[in-house]
């Protein structure tokens, strides 16, 4: 049987960790199916890149999570909410779009306690994700981002929108960043004059950039916070999203426990 091929679609990408985890699965589990990385600089070419590569299905990371749910033909659950897509699945030579990134942040903050005041750092697909998820578990979110321009669609939304000029910090009980500040550099998410007050009285971090110490989990370490990087939230919106490239065949607990062997970071 032809393996299935599968990929994540990034900008930057070469630093995934998503084709050791899923083609771990797919070899320990006995799916006949091959996942790789594709740099895609431009999103509107992602639904030609799909088809041309003849891909079974794909991830999507920063910044392309948008263009991934207009690449699509028709989207399910909760990527229909958010307008969000980090999944796609061909079926039938219709492209199929989902997000798993929110229930895999769930997943990931599951030992966190009493957390029901967010601020959410960032304001791309993933903070459009994690924002309307929280909502839906009745927390209280609050988005930070530099400009006011991206904030538009969360303020239409109903939430707390904030940019840096007119922030007050305060405490919260969870300071998420969603940018990629911090991923190929050293830069924090947010001004060190701002995020210092507010992580030294907030309780939880958490960043969506995982194997490496970022520059705002070093912050929230010298501040006293118990963080997370984005490996937990990695392999939560993994194991979703594998189940959907092979078809639902294996459980989500039998996924876990194989593509948790592939963690070695």
């Amino acid at each position: 049987m032809t393996p299935s091929l599968f990929a994540i679609f990034g900008d930057p990408v070469h630093h995934s960790r998503s084709p050791l985890m899923h083609n771990h699965v797919f070899k320990r589990l006995g799916f006949p199916g091959c996942y790789t990385r594709v740099h895609l600089t431009d999103g509107t070419k992602l639904r030609k890149t799909f088809f041309d590569l003849g891909l079974r299905g794909a991830n999507i990371t920063v910044p392309h999570k948008e263009a991934a749910f207009n690449a699509c033909d028709e989207i399910r659950g909760f990527a229909r909410e958010v307008g969000v897509v980090n999944t796609i699945i061909n079926e039938n030579g219709k492209l199929i779009g989902y997000n798993t990134d929110a229930d895999g942040f769930l997943f990931a903050i599951r030992n966190f306690d009493n957390v029901n005041d967010v601020l959410i750092l960032g304001a791309g697909g993933t903070a459009r994700a994690l924002a309307s998820r929280l909502r839906q578990e009745g927390k209280s979110v609050h988005v930070l981002n530099r400009s006011a321009g991206r904030l538009a669609p969360f303020a239409d939304d109903g939430f707390a929108t904030m940019t840096w000029d007119d922030f007050t910090p305060r405490g919260y009980d969870l300071v998420v960043n969603t940018t990629s500040a911090g991923l190929e550099d050293d830069s924090l998410p947010a001004p060190e004059a701002l995020l210092l007050p507010l992580l030294q009285q907030s309780r939880y971090g958490a960043d969506a950039i995982y194997g490496k110490v970022t520059p705002f989990l070093a912050l929230c370490a010298d501040n006293g916070l118990s963080a997370i990087d984005g490996a937990e939230m990695l392999l939560g919106q993994g194991v979703l999203a594998n189940r959907l490239f092979t078809e639902e065949r294996y459980s989500a607990e039998s996924i876990e426990e194989v593509m948790r062997e592939s963690f070695d970071f």
